[in-house]
């Protein structure tokens, strides 16, 4: 059997189960852990499935978002520590785009401490949290409101955001992998992300690694269009590996234990 259609058995397995482990592909493919492996890194390179903990699933397609109140309960830790991560890119002076989302919301009281900031925003919660810094200057993009997501989206929201000069650009997703990029299910959403990071000096991806190998309709950009990822720990090693290789500069944010132990990976 050729490795094309070794690959093909191998997904037909997949539509039939769901996931399997690397274990029970190399009995179902007769063949050697170490070629099973390099099948999955090439299906992924694909989008066509996701690495997980001992195997490997087909890539799911996100078809809608789920709303902010149900976000904001789930995988806190998680969040805690990419908006760690992103916290430590930020200097004093700075100008930020902080794009909508639960996890750049825990970034808001990082950056309490941090003098002379320009901080804009699509986000009505964050710009909420961020209306008593005592030094901060701040700008609500406004536009079409997506009230289960409490942020600004459409053209209008993106025109406003080319007026600025920005030093990063905090970029929020729904779906993410290897060959497709940032997606999302919400077209209304693309212009304001891709305003954003053309108009930003460096522009910085921070998503989830439950978000990993899903797709959504809409493109947004590819990983090398982000001067950085950052990602927490749930990111299976052979994923990180294969996102490194393609040059993109990669950081594994460690969710802290009991202790509070925990420290960032980077490429």
């Amino acid at each position: 059997m050729i490795p094309a259609q070794r690959r093909d058995l191998l997904l037909r397995e997949l539509r039939g189960t769901g996931v399997l482990s690397v274990k029970e592909l190399c009995e179902i493919l007769d063949v050697s852990h170490m070629t099973v492996r390099r099948d999955i890194m090439t299906l992924e390179e694909e989008g066509r499935v996701r690495s997980v903990p001992g195997g490997v699933e087909l890539a799911s397609q996100v078809r809608s978002e789920p709303s902010y109140r149900d976000k904001s309960s789930v995988d806190v830790a998680e969040k805690r520590a990419m908006a760690g991560a992103a916290a430590a890119l930020v200097g004093e002076g700075q100008t930020l785009y902080l794009d909508a989302g639960t996890t750049l919301g825990h970034l808001v009281p990082l950056l309490w401490n941090v003098t002379g900031l320009t901080v804009i925003t699509n986000d009505l919660t964050t710009a909420a949290s961020l209306t008593d810094h005592p030094d901060l200057t701040l700008f609500l993009i406004g536009g079409q409101i997506d009230r289960e997501n409490r942020s600004s989206v459409g053209d209008i929201a993106a025109a406003t955001v080319t007026e600025f000069n920005i030093d990063i650009a905090f970029v929020s997703t729904s779906s993410w992998d290897l060959n497709r990029g940032s997606t999302t299910p919400s077209r209304s959403k693309v212009a304001v992300k891709r305003a954003a990071m053309a108009a930003a000096s460096s522009s910085v991806l921070v998503a989830g690694a439950d978000k990993y190998g899903a797709f959504g309709t809409f493109k947004v950009a590819p990983l090398s269009g982000f001067s950085s990822v950052i990602t927490d720990d749930r990111l299976a090693d052979s994923s990180a590996r294969a996102i490194r290789e393609h040059g993109v500069h990669l950081e594994i944010a460690a969710t802290p234990n009991e202790n509070g132990d925990g420290e960032t990976t980077p490429a």
